[in-house]
């Protein structure tokens, strides 16, 4: 008789219950996973995968109690007790999860926090506890371990939080390793050294791996199985090559089908300059001591040009800390930069905060992440309408409201749900919300901050396709910030490669995509693309 699996799920079911509606989340899910394999759950948003992972170690709110068997090594995890439950969590099932900033205790030292999940499970004696730390840091790529253990969570990078996380998770050699959403808020550079690393500890402690995500490109490369999920239901499973190579269902056809696609608007070279600026400069000093004395500059961008014309879109690549963000926000203003810059013919970088009020109509933003720029306390209706408050006080209440569905239409909202408020849509239609904010005042130029980073690919595809429609209709010129370059090379027509705040390289998307000039290019296209390069030297340099 074959082994029995590590994990075996058997139509689990979770329902959410609001007052007397209960809605279901996970519906009469199974699978199973054996040792040393990994098997993803992928789907979009709201599909039910984190919640099936949060169910198997009965991490839900009070009061949801998951029905049906997740049986570990024999044993139903959803009907032990809560003793034997804490014995099983850190020990032989442990999870990272998506966003790590906000998973690390920010008032404690990475050293406390590995610590305490090795003292939980029966770790002893300061010397063999620290010197624990340390290996298991080296284990996971952090440089210098010793000199990182007091270190606390904002003090790292967004990679090194992450591999923090992973060495918690390691800590006490566990037989199932659930990671959600490991790698959705790095950059493709740190993502594919993440992936790569999971890979290699998965094949030193022959664990198993469940992998949550809505990356398909991620699938390929670390899983053995895959479950695709849609609405709480497995739709289709089986072996990466095999669903990859022949897809049954059509909602897996549609996921395999959604990365962006299409090419950027062809460019006329003799379009007016809608915006431009030399030698751009943004340099934060540092300052010591107790009289604050500057001892040198954090240079976050530095002597960078730029060009960008009506209908264009500059796409500005390279990791976090590049200087990406900074270069947006100094282009419209909103930071202090030295260095000219020429806005519609006129040379703004002088103007003070009340000169520059006028031009905003012109100049618009999109953030990253829409629940966080946009107010919970306000309806649509408000959010977008509040630039037409600031630049037209006189407008009317009912041309207000008008023009601010007009703006919903043209971004694929429906106008009636103005009156809404931001936690009622999802990731995707709040995006639009935000691109709608931007849109409502016609502006000429847009700065487009990682718009597409949080979304499912699908939701991805929808977006890429708005703004390419938005401006081929208004002639709009974007900068788009980003670190995914499969959004760019299907948005920009130039882009600007980008490091320590200098210009890498530069040029035509087609000749800069097709034939990469520097080592750290090449390494970031690698990395997106998964081109087979040797390329960790110069990422690493």
């Amino acid at each position: 008789m074959p082994d029995a699996p590590l994990l075996d799920v058997r139509d689990l079911t979770v329902a959410f219950r609001q007052g007397a509606l209960e809605t279901p989340a996970v519906d009469g899910v199974s699978f199973t996973l054996e040792k040393g394999r990994t098997l993803a759950l992928v789907g979009e948003s709201g599909s039910g995968k984190s919640v099936t992972a949060l169910s198997i170690v009965r991490l839900l709110p009070p009061g949801v109690a998951p029905r049906g068997k997740a049986l570990f090594r024999g044993e139903d995890l959803l009907t032990c007790s809560e003793a034997r439950l804490r014995a099983i969590r850190g020990a032989k099932i442990t999870m990272v999860f998506q966003e790590p900033m906000t998973s690390l205790n920010p008032l404690h030292t990475i050293e406390r926090q590995i610590g305490e999940i090795l003292e939980l499970h029966g770790a002893r004696g300061a010397q063999k506890i620290r010197g624990r730390i340390v290996e298991l840091l080296e284990e996971v790529g952090i440089a210098d371990p010793g000199e990182r253990l007091g270190a606390f969570p904002h003090q790292l990078s967004g990679g090194q939080r992450q591999r923090v996380m992973i060495a918690m998770a390691l800590a006490n050699r566990p037989d199932l390793f659930i990671a959600d959403e490991p790698t959705t808020a790095l950059d493709v550079t740190v993502q594919a050294q993440i992936l790569d690393l999971l890979k290699e500890l998965q094949a030193r402690h022959g664990m198993a791996m469940l992998f949550i995500t809505h990356d398909l490109n991620i699938v390929r490369k670390v899983a053995d199985d895959v479950a695709v999920m849609q609405k709480g239901k497995i739709v289709e499973a089986g072996g990466v090559a095999e669903i990859f190579a022949a897809p049954r269902h059509p909602y897996t056809k549609a996921l395999i089908a959604a990365e962006p696609k299409g090419m950027p608007p062809k460019v006329d070279r003799a379009a007016k300059t809608i915006l431009s600026a030399q030698d751009l400069r943004v340099w934060f000093p540092i300052k010591r001591g107790f009289f604050r004395r500057t001892v040198g500059f954090v240079k976050a961008v530095d002597g960078l040009s730029v060009t960008v014309r009506e209908g264009e879109t500059v796409g500005v690549v390279g990791e976090s800390g590049s200087g990406k963000t900074t270069l947006g926000l100094a282009l419209l203003r909103l930071i202090r930069s030295e260095g000219a810059i020429v806005f519609l013919g006129r040379r703004i970088d002088g103007l003070r905060f009340k000169a520059m009020r006028p031009l905003r109509r012109d100049m618009q933003i999109v953030f990253q992440d829409p629940y966080g720029s946009l107010s919970p306390r306000l309806s649509v209706a408000d959010i977008v309408a509040e630039g037409l408050g600031v630049q037209d006080k006189a407008l009317p209440y009912a041309d207000r409201r008008e023009i601010v569905a007009r703006a919903l239409h043209d971004t694929g909202l429906d106008p009636a749900a103005m009156d809404r408020y931001p936690h009622e849509f999802s990731g995707g239609q709040r995006q639009r919300i935000a691109i709608a904010r931007a849109m409502v005042l016609e502006p000429k130029f847009i700065v487009l901050d990682e718009p597409t980073s949080a979304l499912d690919m699908s939701v991805q595809a929808q977006i890429v396709d708005l703004l390419r429609d938005l401006q081929k209709r208004r002639g709009l010129a974007y900068l788009f910030i980003s670190h995914d370059l499969r959004v760019v090379r299907a948005l920009s027509s130039e882009i600007i490669v980008m490091r320590h705040g200098k210009v890498v390289e530069a040029g035509p998307a087609a000749e800069l995509l097709g034939n990469p000039r520097s080592d750290y290019t090449r390494a970031l296209f690698a990395a997106a693309f998964d081109i087979k390069a040797e390329a960790g030297a110069a990422l690493s340099d």
